[in-house]
């Protein structure tokens, strides 16, 4: 995006440009604050969910996600994390300063959820960096799609596997979502795996209707490319967005 397509928020996007700057990949973890839920944590004992992703573009589905687990679970506030550093995925599309500016013009619309930047891209380095930020005693989930809990358990991602694991799960739950064919049935399923059924007590589930389980970022790059509408398929701050800076066309 340049600054003229986005006037209105010139300044804001050179601070996100700038914040992104500041986070280094060497060193510890770290996360910077884009934007704050007035609705956030302050005392130690509540629930904090934390929603990772790409989020190319933030769609109708991460949003139900949100809603879902914070009501089934209890969550005080979530955190959409964008990490500087993404094991993964390269930036395409949307670039980061971008992405966190659409996050924080979705956030500010729920009193419930903020919006930060991290340096690292391992879901234990994104909880370190969380630790560090939020009150002793908060409780940590990260709300995650079928296809990222499948990853989280990928021996490749890892040098001592089980033992990672056991240092995640010591510290937070995972609330998976359903995508597509892979419902709450299929998570129980993967979790009989004998290397995997200890961690099984720290997973829980929600299940997500058809059209959202089933809806995906390509997707909605897909149709826009088109010229196709993808009014149902974001929230309204996020389709004004990308109407107003041209983005994947």
């Amino acid at each position: 995006m340049s600054l003229a397509q986005y006037a209105d928020y010139a300044d804001e996007y050179i601070c996100l440009t700038k914040l992104l700057g500041q986070l280094l990949h060497h060193g510890d973890p770290q996360a910077r604050w884009v934007h704050r839920a007035s609705k956030h944590i302050v005392a130690g004992g509540n629930k904090l969910g934390i929603f990772s992703g790409s989020f190319n573009p933030l769609t109708v589905a991460h949003a139900k996600m949100i809603a879902t687990a914070a009501a089934n679970f209890n969550l005080q506030e979530t955190v959409l994390l964008l990490a500087k550093a993404n094991v993964d995925k390269n930036v395409f599309g949307l670039s980061l300063t971008d992405r966190l500016l659409m996050l924080k013009l979705y956030a500010v619309t729920r009193e419930d959820v903020s919006v930060a930047a991290c340096s690292h891209g391992r879901f234990i380095e994104k909880l370190r960096a969380l630790e560090a930020v939020y009150p002793p005693n908060t409780y940590f989930s990260f709300i995650v799609g079928y296809d990222t809990f499948v990853r989280i358990f990928d021996p490749k991602y890892y040098t001592d596997m089980n033992t990672a694991l056991e240092s995640l799960f010591d510290r937070c739950r995972l609330i998976v979502a359903n995508r597509e064919s892979e419902n709450a049935d299929a998570v129980n399923k993967f979790l009989e795996q004998p290397e995997i059924r200890a961690f099984a007590e720290n997973i829980d589930i929600i299940e997500l209707p058809c059209f959202y389980a089933e809806l995906s970022s390509t997707q909605i790059r897909t149709q826009i490319a088109r010229g196709d509408s993808i009014d149902s398929l974001v929230p309204p701050s996020v389709r004004d967005f990308l109407s107003t800076t041209h983005a994947y066309r």
